[in-house]
């Protein structure tokens, strides 16, 4: 091969125009403690902090480096190649703790990567000449250290240790097939061949304990696991429950041993360094397990929500039955009868109305006899890494199912599906295809899981089919070949291949494509592998991973909307560029070397698809050989740059030429990984072909903590666009503000003296303001200080309570306060800035909506349309997870996977917001203003399913804030209720109930038939206090509590009542009928409820007009039984209630969120408003306040299991850490 020089120069230092910095990398946790610390490292000028800290503190090798080193010759090496190892002479000479150490100097890392890639090709015959193995040598470690390229994590880790450093150990069980001979090896050495594969895919068959089997594989992932890489396996060859064994037994069914690998793979990880095993479960469409497995990550995710409810109720309420017996003055152990202690029977009947086991009840009350005053109850969160998540199953993994066009066909035709034995090929079940495609969207909707897979496209690109089906991919979906076979990846900076007229250097772009082509396929030669299966089938196919990066930050640079046929264009002609000169190169290795050994047998499959890929470059809408679904083709009329297209043109002619002549040295080239870690070594501001996900960007200190920083991308996209300099200059001070209140709007030093502030306090506050977030953050005790906080007439309750807030204390109203955060802090959106054209809007639009204010994100269609621009020119698949706002529905998940397919996409995956309790809801930042707060409840009670366990848990239960509630709520002028006549020790009395609309009642009237008797009128007048009490928002629990069990006459047996036969008192008897026809209270009644279920007779209800039945049903008159005379519409059947509807009935989230706040309500104090505050807790920030801080930043809103940082990012299907580099992916 020869090689082109571009940036380098013979006989010069690649590193001579780069320009090195000594530096410090630091990484903390949020508590301020160090979590890595190195000194005195030698970085490019160009990394940021971040790129320089993921250098120091995942690439460099930490220890086994040796101070001196020596060349190991070899006679058919050229000697500056020679690899080295520790020169023992020397080092004896040195004291012992200098002898070996750490890399630190990111030279070193280039140098070794690049000098075994070199080593390795040259003994493998890839170099015409001495000259262009020194000019590859060269050109590589330019491109490293200018962040124009770089390989996956594994590479870094593990590439030229041996050849670099003399670094060696035992092999780990490792395989390898010699290049020369073609013969299988066992490794002898861990480190001699380095394993640089990230993604694997692995078979699994239905056998329990023999090599290949369902056993075995978690030894195999362990293998993976343990170093880091990421692993996918198919597992439909695994029987079903019920399926017959050969011993003459039952299997226990797929989803018992899927729980089994998920736990393995947890234990692996939790001991490891990643939050997670990056492990792929893919199951076809027709296991007779199907539903099952789509539903298995929806049921675990509402465990979850179960155990953090539950578990806070519990610990709530047993809690107070503990105080209830702990308060209590009596003797002969009264305190423990509830019949003697109105404050512990109240608890209990509390208790037992949220359900808590009345086991628990009594244990809790025999401890308090016992002496215990106090009960610790464990509660739970929806932290990730908690115990509720660690209790649960299925977390572990990415799950996908895999649909055929037959599948999906039947779908939209309304047709069956079978679901098939293993082993005989029986239909087991036959089901409605769409009864399934919806269970698919909902668990989609529901738990972001599961992804789809589309067989039939994929197969239809497959190079390889004469050795069989693509089965399955790797955990992030862009690898997808045949089973136990590796794929290494690198991707291309593309930011990093623009002129200095912010053009795009096509060919630049072209030499770098072709020389990581050649760079990943003596990958291949010199890798070990974890198996004989996978060491084989690799060198047989060779298959290969180039990909790029920041393709988001370069539309948003040249001023291309991500949603536009411009920017589209402009990504399917890079992605056909790339592809076309990675076939070509690889078919010109095959010239030199001979294609892949799998070749002959698959030319007919491999150059039919590299004829579809070339139509698709050429623009063409039809002719395509042997494909099911038709690609988006190549849009040449919409592409800002022609000379891409025409190069994208000529690539894949050459590709083809040469393809024809030699056959190709690999199955596959390229793939779109989600270029996690590496992205960040890189300054990559996007990853893969997402989208950009902020506006400002919090850019990292040497000496720890960020300033915030206007997206790089903006000032450029805006001078493209054609802004001026003091344009640009004021839409980014509004986008990321002015650090200062001098020039703010109602909150200005001026404002705050005539409040009250000292110059001390304003010259705090003004340098503390320079690096806010929000001012709330600012104006609090610890900056001013208490003094100034009481001089301001601050209460020292108030200095306690986390949860105040200084400048609504003033007199501020949100207003004042949103215009002076906006002013000071920025309103980290460029919706609304100065001079700035709404037509320009959609340029800057992103992944979510940015800031507080911003409203817009980029559609779910356009995430998918771009994945199908680019799609037709990748070998592999792309990794992207699409977006989705929290009030997507299911109806658009399945809408976003049936147009994935009609694109022809291989796999897709979706993520909506607040669908996974341990990723906060982008949109929870709600009002925490008095004249919001109603807003905020309706917004939590409109939520979905889904969302909605989260805010019941997490906001209700952790925050609720309990008040007087002091507005009457006007009933009706018509309303319903009905009328009781009953007689009690002789004495008739009449009571009369009116309801609301919903059912609830909101007045009372009593009346009694002795005219003119003091205990008429008191009944009377005592009715009227109640019902106000009722419209005022008490309870009607504290009334039934409070008046239930009154003694005095008349008193004595009751006829007339068909649920109460005796009274203490009238007041017992009108509450206890109450209490059981509002509050489902049958305790309290002397008849089971079953004995008069039939009260309201047919009679009762046949004169009612249409409509709903809580609209005409009296609540009362039908003891709460509504549903038994909901009305019926003409076309469907009578009595039918479907589930679904006994579902949303059983589950109401205004349900939910009364019975809660209802929980904490005691006495007076029985709230009926429910207020989320966000004011945030002074000194130390609470998880929810750092998550929404985070979120608001443009952040996942998770924490880091490393470092804790909530700098988590959205990376392809995986996320990634924004400040230690840490990925639940594999590169």
């Amino acid at each position: 091969m020869r090689i082109e020089r571009r940036y380098t120069k013979e006989g010069q230092s690649p590193y001579a125009s780069i320009d090195f910095r000594n530096a410090t990398s630091e990484i903390r946790n949020p508590d301020g403690s160090i979590v890595f610390r190195l000194e005195n490292i030698e970085v490019p000028a160009q990394f940021s902090q971040v790129a320089s800290d993921i250098l120091a503190q995942k690439y460099f090798r930490k220890a086994g480096v040796p101070a001196k080193l020596k060349a190991v010759e070899e006679n058919t090496v050229p000697s500056w190649l020679w690899r080295h190892e520790p020169d023992e002479a020397a080092l004896a000479e040195l004291p012992e703790a200098d002898r070996f150490g750490s890399e630190t100097d990111g030279r070193q890392v280039f140098d070794r990567l690049a000098g075994t890639w070199t080593y390795w090709g040259w003994k493998g015959g890839y170099f015409d000449r001495e000259e262009d193995a020194r000019a590859f040598y060269d050109e590589l470690r330019y491109m490293l250290a200018t962040q124009k390229v770089a390989p996956n994590s594994p590479q870094w880790f593990n590439t030229g240790l041996h050849w670099a450093y003399g670094i060696d150990g035992p092999g780990q069980g490792h395989y390898y097939v010699d290049f020369q001979t073609g013969k299988l090896v066992k490794s002898k050495s861990a480190y001699e061949h380095p394993q640089p594969h990230a993604c694997f895919i692995q078979s699994v068959g239905d056998d329990l304990v023999n090599e290949g089997g369902i056993m075995d594989l978690w030894v195999r992932e362990a293998r993976l696991f343990k170093y880091g890489s990421g692993t996918g396996s198919n597992f439909s060859y695994v029987r079903s429950e019920g399926e017959k064994l050969s011993g003459g037994g039952k299997s226990s069914g797929l989803m018992s041993f899927l729980k089994i690998g998920d736990r393995a793979a947890g234990a692996i990880k939790s001991g490891g360094t990643t939050r997670r095993a990056a492990k792929m479960v893919v199951v076809d469409v027709d296991h007779p397990d199907i539903e099952e497995y789509i539903n298995w990550k929806v049921k675990e995710e509402q465990k979850v929500a179960a155990l953090v409810t539950g578990s806070r109720i519990c610990q709530k309420h047993l809690s107070a039955i503990m105080r209830a017996c702990v308060n209590c003055e009596a003797d002969n152990g009264d305190c423990f009868d509830p019949a003697k202690n109105p404050a512990l029977k109240r608890e209990i009947r509390a208790a037992k109305k949220m359900m808590v086991p009345e086991n628990y009840i009594q244990r809790v009350i025999q401890f308090a006899r016992q002496g215990f005053t106090k009960i610790e109850f464990p509660t739970y969160n929806t932290d990730w890494d908690s115990e509720a998540y660690l209790t649960v199953a299925g977390q572990n993994s990415n799950n996908s199912v895999r649909v055929t066009d037959g599948f999906l066909n039947a779908v939209t035709e309304d047709g069956t599906w079978d679901l098939t034995a293993r082993r005989t090929g029986d239909v087991l079940k036959t089901v409605k295809a769409k009864e399934l495609w919806e269970q698919i969207g909902y668990a989609a909707w529901a738990s972001a899981d599961p992804g789809l897979q589309y067989h039939t496209t994929i197969n239809d690109w497959h190079t390889c089919l004469a050795d069989g089906e693509i089965r399955a991919s790797n955990p992030c979906s862009e690898y997808m070949f045949l089973d136990d076979t590796a794929c290494n990846l690198a991707s291309l900076n593309l930011m990093q291949f623009r002129r200095d007229d912010r053009s795009f250097d096509i060919d630049s772009y072209e030499h770098a494509v072709r020389l990581w082509t050649i760079v990943l396929e003596i990958s291949v030669l010199m890798a070990q592998f974890p198996s004989k299966e996978i060491a084989e089938l690799s060198y047989k196919f060779r298959t290969l991973g180039l990909g790029y990066a920041n393709i988001g930050g370069l539309l948003m640079t040249s001023g291309i909307p991500y949603d536009s046929d411009e920017g589209r264009a402009l990504c399917g002609a890079l992605t056909a560029v790339m592809t076309g000169v990675a076939y070509a190169t690889s078919a010109e290795m095959a010239g030199e070397l001979g294609a892949f050994p799998g070749y002959k047998k698959n030319a007919e499959h491999m150059l039919r698809v590299i004829r579809n890929h070339r139509r698709a470059a050429y623009g063409e809408a039809e002719g395509y050989e042997g494909l099911n679904t038709a690609p988006v083709a190549l849009d040449h009329a919409s592409c800002p740059d022609q000379v891409i297209v025409e190069r994208a043109r000529k690539a894949w002619d050459r590709a083809l030429e040469l393809g024809e002549k030699n056959g190709y040295r690999n199955a596959q080239s390229t793939v779109i990984a989600p270029t996690g870690t590496i992205g960040l070594v890189m300054d990559c501001d996007t990853t893969g072909i997402e989208p950009d996900f902020a506006l400002v960007k919090f850019k990292k200190l040497a000496g720890g903590g960020y300033f915030k920083i206007i997206n790089r991308a903006v000032p450029e996209a805006l001078r493209k666009l054609g802004y001026s300099e003091s344009q640009i200059g004021e839409i980014e001070a509004y986008a990321v503000g002015h650090g200062s209140i001098d020039q703010a709007p109602g909150i200005n030093p001026s404002a705050l003296k005539a409040k009250g502030f000292s110059d001390a306090s304003l010259t705090k506050l003004k340098d503390s303001l320079k690096s806010a977030f929000d001012i709330k953050f600012v104006f609090n005790r610890w900056t001013l200080g208490d003094e100034q906080m009481k001089a301001l007439g601050v209460a020292p309750e108030q200095l306690e309570d986390p949860e105040f807030d200084l400048l609504t204390f003033l007199g501020y109203s949100k207003a004042d306060i949103e215009a002076a955060n906006t002013h000071v802090c920025g309103a980290m959106t460029l919706e609304g800035a100065p001079f700035l054209k709404k037509e320009h809007y959609p340029v800057f639009d992103c992944a979510n909506p940015c800031g507080r204010i911003g409203k817009r994100f980029l559609s779910v269609e356009s995430h998918i349309r771009m994945m199908a621009a680019a799609q037709p020119f990748i070998s592999g698949a792309i990794s992207k997870t699409i977006n989705m706002p929290n009030d997507a529905t299911v109806e658009d998940c399945k809408e976003a996977y049936m147009l994935s397919w009609k694109l022809a996409l291989k796999a897709n995956a979706l993520y909506r917001d607040g669908s996974k309790l341990s990723q906060p809801l982008n949109a929870q930042l709600l009002a925490d203003d008095d004249e919001d707060e109603d807003d905020a409840i309706e917004e939590i009670a409109a939520k979905p399913m889904a969302a909605r366990a989260e805010v019941v848990a997490e906001r209700i239960v952790e925050r609720i804030v309990e008040r007087v509630v002091r507005e009457q709520e006007k009933l009706p002028a018509r309303r319903k209720g009905y009328t009781q006549k009953a007689k009690i020790g002789g004495h008739t009395i009449f009571l009369r109930t009116g309801e609301y609309d919903d059912g609830r009642l909101g007045e009372i009237f009593l009346d009694m038939n002795k005219e003119g008797s003091a205990l008429r009128a008191f009944i009377n007048n005592f009715a009227i206090s109640v019902s106000l009490g009722l419209q005022y928002g008490v309870p009607l629990e504290e009334y039934v509590d409070a008046f239930t069990f009154t003694k005095f006459e008349p008193a004595g047996m009751v006829q007339g009542n068909d649920a109460i036969k005796n009274a203490t008192s009238i007041l017992d008897y009108v509450f206890r009928e109450l209490a059981v026809s509002y509050l489902g209270r049958h305790d309290l009644a002397h008849v089971p409820p079953e004995a008069f279920s039939g009260t309201a007779s047919a009679g009762a209800v046949k004169n009612m007009e249409k409509g709903s039945s809580g609209g005409v049903v009296s609540h009362g008159l039908v003891r709460g039984q509504t549903e038994r005379f909901r009305l019926v519409s003409g076309h469907e059947p009578a009595g039918e209630i479907t589930e679904t509807v006994k579902m949303e009935l059983g589950t109401s989230v205004a349900a939910q969120t009364s019975a809660v706040a209802t929980a904490f309500a005691r006495g007076a104090e029985a709230a009926a408003a429910v207020e989320i505050s966000t004011a945030p807790a002074p000194q130390v920030k609470t998880a929810a306040q750092q998550i929404a801080q985070a979120r608001m930043k443009g952040y996942e809103g998770e924490s880091c299991s490393e470092c804790g940082n909530f700098t988590m990012v959205r990376n392809g299907t995986c996320l990634k850490c924004d400040t230690c580099g840490s990925t639940s992916g594999c590169s």
